[in-house]
């Protein structure tokens, strides 16, 4: 995976529940698990921006409802800061899911403002994306 210029703050922790920022037809995910999180035994997982976590449809269409996802964190409430000395931090905690570990998007567009640090790590998901904020 590819390093991001900026120290993320992993704010979202096993069994946050997020909004979904693509048009895959999930609403509503739960995170279950953080793709390669290395912490100490009997602590939550935590993720961060552009990290790769594996989520559970809680609302959308029917047919997804329950099934699992691999997908990306585009935005996070939590304000992080970037090299150039700004901060950031979006209304909202939202996702972009997967097909695959590569990056392969689900959806076929992003509507809503996706991250830069997203956009470094993931360029399919930049691809989509109507705004990077």
């Amino acid at each position: 995976m590819k390093p991001i210029s900026a120290s993320i703050v992993r704010a979202l922790p096993v069994g946050a529940y997020l909004n979904v920022a693509d048009n895959s037809g999930a609403k509503v995910v739960k995170l279950i698990a953080v793709k390669g999180y290395k912490g100490r035994k009997r602590r939550l997982a935590k993720a961060g921006i552009a990290d790769l976590v594996i989520v559970s449809v809680r609302d959308g269409k029917p047919d997804m409802i329950g099934q699992i996802f691999k997908a990306v964190v585009v935005r996070m409430k939590k304000e992080w800061r970037r090299r150039d000395g700004t901060r950031i931090k979006f209304e909202d905690n939202a996702v972009a899911l997967l097909k695959d570990d590569y990056g392969t998007p689900k959806g076929t567009i992003i509507k809503t403002p996706i991250a830069k640090e997203v956009a470094e790590r993931w360029p399919d998901l930049a691809k989509i994306a109507r705004i990077i904020v």
